[in-house]
């Protein structure tokens, strides 16, 4: 289940699942099941259960799971924010059903309480928390153990983002697939374990829906991640190429060169200004060094076709001798990284790099952090608090695979597909992994990825790489930890062909 829905296309699983003959309320029964099913698999019998319900359908959800618990032998009550009297459809339904004790909302009537159900507004909020709503999600966040219905409170289902306040749970269960919000920070934050109940939707509504967001795992990129073959040689492998800086600033170059040859590149080559050419041979092994200076001998050094990827950016420097070597590495047929200094060169230039980028056939894949992609797409950077939509609009914009990093990166393409992750430790913000992580996109590139699955396997890669480094490992370390991921992938993949 890697689809990621957002409020809409759930939305939309609901009413194809109803029109296709499943009640409504038959959900929604299902799904009060599913959260009163936590409650009692993690609390025993007895215990004081305060249901915060709101107005809508997650207040529904709220009512059933509040009657099925006192069937089991809970003591529980209802607090309503709103008129219970406006209550509609399903939702007032399952709330004729509930025969127990039912009182107007207000932070005071909370306490006391063993466990609090957040059913007050689910995934679909889309306007800042004021009022009552706001005052009982402080006084939840008081509390310490709340489950929510669906999505906290306060949290944009779709966008991931605070709506002023949201509820902080300890857990959530949520309804037929993960939404958007619970992955996507801050959402995620607030949202502790995730739980997908299945409450009689069918998987087949997601070929009407088609969902364009996944979340980044193997199976999204499975078919196209190259294994290796009995038959295989270094040359069948690909030929990455990282350029690297001047002699102060060759150590992103080199951190980036191993990520590509740890990936799986056959063959990586370091393009070096002569003036570092000692200091990249000296600490370089089974990385290959060559003589490259300006833009006009990296033309000539990549006319071999066998050279099929070129990374550009860290330790690079900023300006025109930058500008010039990214304008020379995209007229040429083979894929193109640019990290760091490559895209803060276009930085008062950012459609120049866009018209290079959309007339090639080749992947372009850029790998900005926030600051970069701030610089480089000024105008986006504040036309959305969504940093999945951001990511998809420079894509489509630039033409570009954008791989927007941070704990929640975000890979989105052209023609609209995303991939969120969420398996990267917070020690990964270290100095120099970034330059990793391009250069393990680089990897995958050289071995025939495209471009979208590249940058999604190479961010995977490169969290689980850093969990199995561990905390306080260092940028080195990550290129080292990637066999481990290997020995336990292969196997996988090549089970699933």
């Amino acid at each position: 289940m890697i689809e990621l829905l957002t409020t809409a296309e759930m939305a939309e699983a609901d009413r194809r699942t109803i029109a296709g003959g499943v009640a409504g309320i038959a959900l929604m029964e299902n799904a009060g099941r599913a959260v009163a099913d936590l409650i009692a698999a993690r609390h025993p019998p007895g215990l004081r259960v305060a249901v915060v319900a709101g107005p809508g359908n997650n207040g529904g959800d709220g009512f059933v799971a509040a009657r099925i618990l006192a069937e089991r032998g809970y003591r529980v009550r209802i607090l309503v924010v709103g008129n219970l009297e406006r209550l509609k459809g399903d939702a007032a339904l399952a709330a004729q059903r509930w025969q127990g004790p039912t009182t107007a909302a207000a932070p005071a009537a909370l306490m006391p309480a063993d466990v609090i159900i957040d059913a007050l507004f689910g995934a679909g909020l889309d306007r800042p928390v004021e009022g009552v709503a706001r005052a009982m999600i402080e006084a939840m966040n008081a509390a310490s153990c709340v489950c929510a219905v669906d999505l906290p409170s306060g949290i944009n289902g779709t966008a991931g983002a605070v709506m002023g306040l949201a509820v902080k749970a300890a857990e959530t269960v949520t309804f037929f697939r993960r939404k958007v919000g619970h992955v996507l920070l801050p959402g995620r934050l607030h949202c502790g374990t995730v739980r997908v109940a299945d409450i009689g939707i069918a998987a087949s509504v997601l070929d009407a829906i088609k969902p364009r967001i996944s979340i980044n795992s193997p199976p999204l990129w499975a078919q196209s991640f190259p294994l290796p073959r009995v038959d295989g040689h270094k040359y069948t492998r690909g030929h990455a190429v990282v350029v690297s800086g001047g002699l102060s600033f060759t150590g992103a170059a080199r951190l980036a060169a191993r990520g590509a040859l740890r990936a799986g590149a056959g063959l990586v080559t370091i393009a070096t200004p002569r003036e570092a050419l000692a200091v990249n041979a000296a600490a370089t092994l089974a990385v290959m060094v060559r003589p490259v200076d300006g833009a006009d001998e990296l033309a000539r050094f990549l006319d071999d076709a066998r050279r099929n990827v070129v990374l550009l950016g860290p330790g690079g420097g900023v300006g025109q001798p930058m500008r010039d070597l990214v304008m020379a590495a995209l007229k040429g047929e083979r894929a193109v990284v640019l990290d760091a200094d490559a895209l803060t060169s276009f930085a008062e230039e950012p459609q120049t790099l866009c018209a290079a980028i959309r007339g090639r056939t080749k992947a372009t894949v850029m790998t900005p952090h926030e600051g970069e992609f701030s610089r480089l797409f000024k105008a986006l950077a504040d036309e959305s608090p969504s940093k999945l939509e951001r990511a998809r609009r420079a894509a489509e914009t630039s033409g570009a695979v954008v791989l927007l990093k941070g704990p929640d990166t975000v890979v989105a393409a052209p023609d609209g597909r995303a991939a969120v992750g969420d398996n990267a430790p917070p020690w990964l913000a270290t100095a120099g992994s970034g330059d990793v992580l391009a250069g393990i996109v680089a990897g995958c590139l050289a071995q025939g990825m495209p471009g979208f699955e590249a940058a999604a396997a190479a961010v995977w890669l490169h969290g689980e790489a850093g969990t199995a480094a561990g905390p306080g490992l260092i940028a080195e370390d990550l290129p080292e930890a990637v066999p481990s991921i290997y020995q336990r992938l292969f196997p996988q993949l090549s089970a699933g062909r």
